[in-house]
């Protein structure tokens, strides 16, 4: 798919998303804005194998979800790849909705675990791809997690057991925005040097503009062809990207627009260009 189609479907999942979340009168907008583009293009640019005709086909790859809040934005993708009607979007939140406020995977195709509490995700990812080496098998297996998350320990417990088995089957993402739920992640837990952590840790990483989406292919590939060690993607994202006034902002981590705000974040969509 070309780039400039990879950026309309970017534009209709950023669309979506705040739809879902305004309908729903709650939510997280803002991380799942700054993963829209990372999203897309490992959906829809040919780099993760699957089938929304057959979710559960043997030989496709998997996607975690580490940071189970941002869940809007993969059931956005989802319906938008066809792994069931869009007009399921508009059940965000509601009881007995399969689109809950954290992901659950038995209750919706497409999702391959359930997430809720951070730092789980990246240890998930190990174990599938542990086997699918142990079985000789093929598959990739791909984890995005927020760089708040990456305060939790067990994160860094898992990279060092994906290095220590050499997992070059597994590629973590990690969302780059720089604003976790209380703040600015430099005033809270400063991550940096982020890249020289990962290859400190034995990883492959590759850093990126998480906005840009020729950018974005070239890490996928560059992941896909690494071999004897796993890879991480370093996004570099901006938390709301896309809604002016939601960008950067700690305030729209969690928390729904009203009328006003709604109907202005859609027109900015619609009118810019990201």
């Amino acid at each position: 798919m070309e780039t400039q189609e990879l950026k309309d479907i970017c534009k209709t999942i950023r669309k979506d998303i705040l739809t879902m979340i305004y309908e729903a009168g709650s939510g997280h907008p803002g991380g799942s804005l700054s993963a829209v583009e990372l999203m897309t293009v490992l959906y829809f640019g040919g780099f993760l194998r699957h089938d929304p005709q057959n979710p559960k086909w043997e030989d496709r790859d998997i996607f975690i979800l580490s940071k189970g809040h941002a869940c809007p934005v993969v059931y956005a993708v989802l319906a938008e790849r066809g792994f069931y009607p869009k007009e399921y979007l508009s059940t965000l939140r509601r009881f007995q909705s399969p689109l809950q406020g954290h992901p659950n995977m038995h209750k919706l195709p497409g999702l391959e675990s359930s997430s809720g509490s951070l730092g789980q995700g990246l240890s998930i990812s190990n174990g599938l791809a542990m086997a699918y080496k142990m079985d000789g098998k093929p598959n990739h297996v791909y984890c995005l997690l927020g760089d708040g998350e990456l305060d939790e320990g067990s994160v860094w417990e898992a990279a060092m057991t994906a290095a220590q088995h050499m997992l070059d089957n597994l590629t973590a993402i990690v969302d780059y925005n720089r604003v976790q739920l209380d703040g600015p992640i430099d005033e809270i837990k400063e991550l940096s040097p982020m890249k020289e952590k990962w290859l400190s840790f034995g990883w492959n990483a590759i850093e990126i503009d998480g906005h840009n989406i020729d950018q974005i292919k070239g890490a996928y590939e560059k992941a896909g062809t690494t071999k004897g060690k796993p890879s991480v993607i370093i996004a570099h994202t901006v938390k709301g990207k896309g809604v002016s006034f939601m960008e950067n902002k700690a305030d729209w981590h969690g928390k729904a627009p009203n009328d006003e705000e709604y109907m202005a974040a859609i027109k900015e969509i619609e009118e810019g260009e990201i």
